[in-house]
């Protein structure tokens, strides 16, 4: 089965075309970022690869679990890239890590990379309290991360579960444990629709570009074209270069 891509999540509604053009534009400059959600199935690993496939070529992403030998390796032959963890959480499952192995983590990411990591948690501050008073990890450490996605799932069963991206929040810094910043986007449940609060201030500075990017998403979607293959050739057709 191919994989989920972003436009599928435009098109079944997880977020809009606006938010997806600002994610491509955080993994284009490599932004640290978490993605959290509850309850369970709620698709915070579809929406994380969705979002790392749009990293440029040859930006690598390293699947990672906080091991030190590993983590040794990485430090001492630094590259770009990102650092994916499966969940930062305390459930005996392979690949998810918490306490030293995280702290771990965010003490190699100055060698040069980014963290992708997933968690449970009941909005943004919530997650940033995990990582922080939960694992151990410093305020300044934790200040690399520089966006939070918060999903919610509604319905009853695995067959009408549906999934809303609840609120996009840039993070400025952390302090005190918890972070400071602006929310993006934020869902609109009554409506059953995404607005923009603000925009990015770390990244995707060419507004532009941002525009062009949602536009060529929206048309893809809105005729069921989900590839990523395909939207790549519709910003080389707009004459954007990857």
């Amino acid at each position: 089965m191919p994989a989920i891509t972003i436009t599928d999540l435009v098109r079944n509604g997880t977020l809009n075309a606006e938010m997806a053009a600002v994610l491509w534009a955080a993994v284009d400059e490599q932004m640290s970022f978490l993605t959290v959600a509850i309850p369970r199935l709620a698709g915070k690993s579809t929406t994380s690869q969705a979002v790392l496939a749009l990293r440029p070529d040859g930006m690598p992403a390293i699947q990672v679990a906080g091991e030190p030998e590993q983590m040794a390796r990485l430090r001492e032959a630094p590259r770009r890239g990102y650092l994916v963890v499966n969940e930062f959480s305390q459930a005996p499952i392979p690949g998810y890590i918490w306490g030293a192995p995280v702290r771990r983590v965010f003490e190699t990411l100055p060698a040069g990379y980014a963290l992708q990591a997933s968690l449970h948690a009941p909005g943004v501050e919530a997650a940033v309290r995990e990582v922080t008073a939960g694992n151990g990890v410093s305020d300044e450490q934790a200040s690399a991360i520089k966006l939070v996605l918060y999903i919610e799932r509604f319905g009853h069963d695995e067959r009408s579960f549906w999934r809303r991206l609840v609120e996009l929040y840039e993070v400025f810094e952390v302090a005190g444990g918890r972070p400071r910043g602006q929310t993006l986007f934020r869902w609109l449940p009554d409506a059953d629709r995404f607005e923009q609060l603000a925009a990015p201030q770390q990244f995707g500075h060419d507004r532009g570009e941002l525009a062009r990017r949602a536009a060529a998403i929206a048309s893809l979607a809105a005729a069921g074209r989900t590839g990523l293959d395909a939207l790549r050739e519709a910003l080389a057709g707009s004459g954007e270069q990857r």
